[in-house]
């Protein structure tokens, strides 16, 4: 079995002032995610490491650099999966956590719940001895401003999404040694979002899944159009049904865009180290760790190659 690290930084039209610090970004959370799946031979430790990276780097739209909600408050939300037992956590409109996947990680293994939300998560925190931050310390200037332009949700979700353009989640998937796989996801939500709204992110099937019969999936994108398609569960059920990652990817993003014209992004692997990293975006930074090579792209198509010997 050969081990993969997969992850993304949001499906979105990425300008380029950001390109390079959100390759660079994907890149750093494939490789330390990697490192740490060879050392615990876990996929569940690895995906959380490396989601944990990608919300320390501002350039993304999960902890440190999350967007603001209508109050000018940041809220967000995570989840994590466990595909060998379908155990998962995850928390919603929390605050003042600079990691949210590992509270959603404390959800799965230290409560008998799947989901935890506001001042709930934030109390289980507390005692979970979990620190908690200053709102300042997650809000860059780029949030400060995009939240500025946009006073009304409803006008959010129509300028950023339809013309493709949005701060979005970052994700990843992997799978490990003895084959079993795990996802995780996060984000800050939308800008100008209403005062608790949730989006797919911590929804289990929509957010993201993990099942060992089949793979996982970290999806990213318009959250209210993931959440109608149950977006990361539909890749595997065409996975199930014989499509490899890549046209399960692909066939997925066709109907969600058909169906309920809503754009996004997912990463999947399955239980045999088949991978892959699609988007009906303008653009969606990825990254993937397989056999001592670094695979990575921005825009539709491309893959690069980078080995780590």
């Amino acid at each position: 079995m050969r081990a993969v690290l997969l992850v993304h930084g949001g499906a979105w039209a990425i300008p380029d002032i950001l390109a390079d610090g959100s390759i660079d970004g994907v890149k750093k959370a494939a490789k330390e995610g990697f490192i740490k799946l060879e050392k615990s031979g876990s996929a569940v430790d690895a995906v959380e490491a490396a989601v944990r990276i990608l919300e320390d780097i501002p350039v993304f739209d999960a902890g440190h650099g999350a967007v603001l909600n209508a109050d000018g408050d940041v809220e967000l939300d995570a989840i994590i999966m466990n595909g060998k037992t379908l155990a998962a956590g995850a928390v919603s409109c929390v605050k003042n956590i600079s990691n949210p996947v590992t509270l959603a990680r404390s959800v799965m293994e230290k409560t008998d719940h799947v989901m935890l939300t506001g001042t709930g998560a934030n109390k289980f925190a507390e005692k979970q001895g979990i620190p908690q931050v200053p709102t300042e310390e997650l809000v860059t200037q780029h949030a400060r401003a995009e939240w500025k332009m946009y006073q009304k949700y409803n006008e959010s979700v129509t300028n950023l999404f339809n013309t493709q353009m949005v701060h979005d989640t970052v994700g990843a998937v992997a799978v490990d040694y003895d084959g079993n796989v795990a996802c995780a996801t996060s984000t800050g939500g939308i800008t100008n979002k209403m005062v608790g709204r949730v989006g797919d992110t911590p929804v289990i099937g929509s957010g993201g899944y993990a099942d060992n019969n089949i793979g996982a999936v970290s999806a990213t994108g318009h959250g209210e159009s993931i959440l109608k398609v149950n977006l990361s569960r539909l890749v595997l059920f065409h996975m199930e049904q014989g499509k490899s990652p890549l046209e399960a990817a692909n066939t997925a993003l066709r109907y969600m865009e058909d169906r309920v014209t809503g754009r996004g992004g997912v990463i999947v692997v399955n239980t045999e180290g088949d991978w892959a990293a699609q988007f009906s975006t303008n653009r969606m930074a990825w990254a993937c760790v397989k056999s001592r090579n670094l695979f990575y792209g921005l825009n539709p198509g491309e893959c690069f190659k980078e080995s780590l010997i």
